[in-house]
């Protein structure tokens, strides 16, 4: 059985027993977490697909953890002007397991 739902404003396709990084999410690490903006859901020969969502189904996870993704640097240089700027930036992530499609 498959999904695709809409976290962090981006579309996942997920199955049970998948590890996924999403936008970071306002759960702890060991806590469930429930996806009801799913698209669609495909099982075997049959698919649902939703308009928008699919009405009833969701999809559970397990929170693994909370991090940081690598860091990244951005650098804006103006030429002939002496001038540069130099950032980091870490892109905030959680770790979910999907555990359970529903429909």
């Amino acid at each position: 059985m498959q999904a695709v739902i809409v976290t962090g404003g981006k579309q996942y396709n997920v199955a049970e027993g998948d590890v996924i990084f999403v936008e970071k999410l306002g759960a702890e690490a060991d806590s469930t977490v429930t996806f009801d903006q799913v698209l669609a859901v495909v099982d075997g020969e049959k698919s649902t697909f939703g308009k928008p969502t699919v009405e009833g189904a969701t999809v559970t996870g397990k929170v693994l953890k909370n991090g940081k993704g690598k860091k990244i640097t951005v650098l804006k240089y103006r030429p002939k002007k002496d001038s540069k700027s130099l950032q980091g930036h870490r892109q905030p992530y959680t770790k979910v397991q999907i555990e359970k499609i529903s429909v």
